[in-house]
């Protein structure tokens, strides 16, 4: 049944994405007074968001019949505003829901955009040469570089910091050891560039701008299995509450299609979504924006199902990170999530 779901998806979302030129501006205009408004928080500037940023510049919130507004809110901001209900939906990752769920704050994840880590974990290339670092090693040694480290993340208690947490784990680690910063991109570039910080825990396009100019030395790398318990995972997922699903069942379905709609453009017109992103992005060279989009389209899975694996393992990541005592860890994911607006 799930096989077919996905293929009777894919189907109609292709189709979808094929047909939307025809309509064009003119039918956007002619609609406009009949969209349903809504509001989404986003917690950083990231490929993670590829998702939101074509359904923005693609039409494709529209195209579904909704007027989106999109709230900038840093780190777990917005999914705290998502609780207090300020806002209709936040995309924030599966260790947010796990946790507001352990302690008696269940929201329902709707789509899941991203259901492969893109975080990458990258210190100076001065630091590790010092350190005689083996890029080769298994990541249990290659984690212990980061021992004693600065290290910052997109936001404290954020997905990629409890990801640099596991990450230390794995090289056996405390977690504590590492003094971690949260700043936003540009004061991070800068910082990294003055030697203020020795290594970042971010998604694209970050870690791969270090990268592309040769500075770095990638201590983990979630696209490429590290680790492999990892995957899949719930990230950059759609969450609202449950209660608002009841009350605008419509803007709920007409969301649930846009991300269906949004995968489906992402796979199906790769050099649209490439150039959707590079005017996002624009003081960033093409080569980064090719590099990070190509990890972006291997997460993002099509359709933008929910699974309870990638839910659990989001939780482990919780319990590894120190953020959630195993006692706490949920047992079931079932009522957290559902891929009925999918359509």
């Amino acid at each position: 049944m799930l096989v077919g779901h996905r293929r009777r998806i894919r189907n109609f979302a292709l189709g979808a994405a094929l047909v939307a030129p025809l309509f064009g501006a003119a039918a956007r205009a002619a609609g406009a007074q009949s969209l349903q408004p809504t509001t989404i928080a986003i917690p950083a500037v990231s490929f993670a968001f590829t998702a939101d940023y074509i359904a923005e510049d693609a039409h494709l919130y529209a195209q579904s019949g909704l007027d989106v507004k999109i709230r900038f809110l840093a780190g777990n901001a917005g999914f705290n505003a998502l609780i207090a209900g300020a806002v209709d939906f936040s995309f924030s990752s599966g260790t947010n829901l796990d946790r507001a769920a352990a302690r008696g704050q269940k929201m329902l994840a709707i789509a899941n955009m991203n259901n492969l880590p893109p975080w990458d974990v990258v210190i100076r290339k001065d630091i590790a040469d010092v350190a005689h670092f083996d890029p080769t090693a298994p990541l249990a040694e290659r984690a212990k570089v980061l021992k004693g480290r600065t290290i910052v993340v997109d936001g404290i208690g954020s997905a990629a910091h409890s990801y640099l947490r596991v990450i230390a784990q794995a090289g056996g680690i405390d977690p504590d050891s590492i003094t971690v910063s949260a700043l936003q991109p540009q004061e991070m570039l800068g910082a990294y560039a003055r030697h203020q910080i020795d290594g970042i825990a971010l998604g694209p396009p970050w870690p791969q701008i270090l990268e592309q100019n040769g500075g770095v030395a990638v201590v983990a790398s979630g696209i490429k299995g590290d680790p492999p318990w990892l995957s899949p995972i719930a990230s950059s997922t759609l969450i609202t509450r449950p209660q608002f699903c009841i009350r605008h069942r419509s803007i709920c379905e007409k969301m649930g299609h846009a991300m269906v709609l949004a995968s489906a453009f992402v796979h199906e017109h790769p050099q649209e979504a490439l150039a959707i992103l590079k005017k996002r992005f624009p003081n960033i060279g093409q080569a980064v924006v090719e590099a990070s989009f190509a990890v972006m389209r291997k997460a993002m899975p099509q359709p933008p199902l929910v699974e309870a694996k990638a839910l659990a393992n989001a939780d482990r990541i919780n319990v590894e990170a120190g953020f959630v005592k195993p006692a706490d860890q949920l047992k079931s994911y079932d009522d957290l999530f559902t891929n009925e607006f999918l359509k």
